[in-house]
């Protein structure tokens, strides 16, 4: 079984210099983020230290980044957008495959946010367990790995919402690591949600005007509330009673508050709802519905 190793303990057992990603002292209170980063990776390269000695008797000589392990898949949260609110904490599965002629020892993954991964980086979310390996053949692996996203500490700004990073490394049965700072692009999205959802009047007659109203807000990572999101195009949506599918009747925008009406003429009875559509930093968002009857 793996343990996970941090740079301290590395260090102070003596282990092989360990490379990149280290954080001067002066900058670690500017960015905790680079210094989680920093310390979970070198963890990673100590695991694979670690291995490479038990098995070859010596730590010289370790190949950290070459060897013949490769990861073949990576999924992270089933290929869905991760979407964060102002206090709930999402759980995340990452799933790396992986697999090496001598048979996988481990895998690790986390999600990181900025520009470069050794100079700029501004969010991390790591992983507090071990994976969870799943040995489906003697050379391959698929390893489970659980990181929990925290609106109040991971995601300490807005300005994070949008595109993240992939890091994602395995450990082969001879030492051998293979490690990518960005596999692949996943997105954490600020939450969204329509409230107050109400058509007017009820009942109606036929051939007259509903007026619909609700508000559109999304999560602030900044301020741990949820604010209208002005200027937004969201849809008012009708099902026909005894159905549930929705069609689109109009496109609106919302108010620099968020506010959202509509108009529409009522033909036959039925449940109308508003939708806004997911853009790069904001999950989609669907109101109540609200029935209505024609006479």
């Amino acid at each position: 079984m793996r343990i996970r190793t941090s740079l301290a303990i590395a260090t102070a057992a003596g282990a092989v210099a360990l490379g990149a990603l280290a954080v001067p002292a002066a900058q670690a209170d500017e960015a905790p983020a680079a210094a989680k980063v920093s310390s979970f990776v070198n963890g990673v390269k100590a695991d694979a230290a670690a291995k490479a000695g038990a098995k070859a008797g010596v730590r010289s000589g370790v190949r950290y980044v070459d060897g013949d392990v490769t990861i073949d898949k990576v999924t992270v949260n089933g290929n869905e957008d991760i979407v964060a609110g102002t206090s709930a904490v999402k759980t995340v599965n990452i799933y790396v495959t992986a697999t090496d002629p001598e048979g996988i020892y481990d895998a690790d993954a986390m999600l990181w946010h900025g520009t470069d991964f050794e100079n700029d980086v501004d969010g991390a979310v790591i992983p507090e367990q071990e994976a969870d390996c799943d040995y489906w053949s003697a050379t391959s692996a698929t390893c489970k790995i659980t990181v929990k996203v925290d609106p109040k500490t991971d995601l300490w700004d807005s300005m994070l919402a949008g595109k993240w990073n992939v890091y994602a490394a395995a450990i082969g049965n001879d030492g051998d690591l293979m490690q990518d700072d960005t596999y692949k692009n996943v997105w954490i999205k600020r939450a969204a949600q329509i409230t107050s959802m109400n058509a007017a009047p009820e009942p109606v007659k036929k051939g007259k005007t509903i007026t619909a109203t609700a508000n559109l807000s999304r999560a602030s990572w900044s301020y741990l509330k949820y604010y209208g999101y002005g200027s937004q195009s969201a849809q008012l949506q009708f099902a026909k009673a005894g159905s549930s599918t929705y069609t689109t009747v109009k496109t609106v925008k919302t108010s620099s508050t968020g506010a959202l009406k509509a108009t529409a003429t009522a033909s036959t009875s039925g449940t109308w709802r508003f939708y806004f559509p997911k853009n790069s930093t904001t999950s989609a968002a669907t109101s109540a519905g609200d029935y209505v009857a024609v006479n």
